[in-house]
């Protein structure tokens, strides 16, 4: 089974039990809030939206917001609870034709989703195919500092690991019920192979800043980078 059809049915399975257990957790956080400017009237696809809280909220504060998830029990959800946004379900690797005509003003995506992706490349090709010229692209997304330390700032991961690894189960929300069964491919990515994959697919980077400290499921002192910003343009 490929790594994306494994992540789909790992992501199905737990999907509406994670809503539940991270009720009140999900949506934008202040730094993108801070970094989003207006969105009145802009074009905005939220990539790997999951059940749809930020898409939500990019919508609230005026985007016209298509959200794009891999599962189908995700996007269930986040129909039901906001039928007015536009859901599609796809694989972000490789997009369908009809989100890669660059008409969008805005590619959003966030926190924990690039752990999923095994091809840095596919995913930054299909950003730049969705933008229109003069659109832009911002990643909020977990430090891979903060990933190889833990609590005690014991480096405990080796920063250039580029293998695919396999696990079961859920370490940053409580799953209630059942344990999960399904097994979910990971891989890690460098600071620099992110960066380096946008500029290579054509976007122009703007702004590369990092963040101290906690982040959403990681609590480590201010001295360590716990998330960092990527916006980036199309020329």
């Amino acid at each position: 089974m490929e790594p994306t059809d494994k992540n789909r049915r790992a992501w199905d399975e737990i999907h509406r039990r994670r809503t539940e257990a991270m009720k009140g957790e999900l949506g934008l956080p202040p730094i993108v809030r801070g970094a989003l400017g207006d969105l009145k009237g802009r074009r905005v696809l939220n990539l790997q939206c999951a059940t749809g809280e930020s898409a939500a909220e990019l919508a609230e504060l005026g985007g016209l917001v298509t959200g794009v998830d891999i599962s189908s029990e995700a996007l269930d959800v986040a129909r039901e609870r906001w039928p007015d946004i536009a859901w599609v379900q796809a694989d972000v690797h490789d997009l369908p034709t009809e989100l890669k005509r660059g008409r969008f003003d805005l590619v959003y995506t966030a926190e924990g989703v690039l752990a999923w992706l095994h091809d840095l490349d596919a995913w930054a090709d299909g950003i730049v195919a969705a933008l229109r010229s003069g659109g832009d692209f911002l990643l909020f997304e977990e430090h891979p500092v903060s990933q190889c330390v833990d609590a005690s700032l014991r480096w405990r991961e080796d920063y250039f690991d580029e293998d695919l690894h396999v696990y079961r189960g859920w370490t940053h929300f409580e799953l209630q019920g059942p344990p999960a069964t399904e097994e979910k491919v990971e891989r890690f990515w460098r600071l620099g192979q992110v960066v380096t994959a946008l500029a290579r697919a054509g976007l122009v980077l703007r702004q590369l800043e990092e963040y101290p400290g906690t982040t959403s499921w990681r609590r480590h002192p201010s001295r360590i980078p716990g998330t960092y910003i990527v916006s980036a343009r199309k020329p």
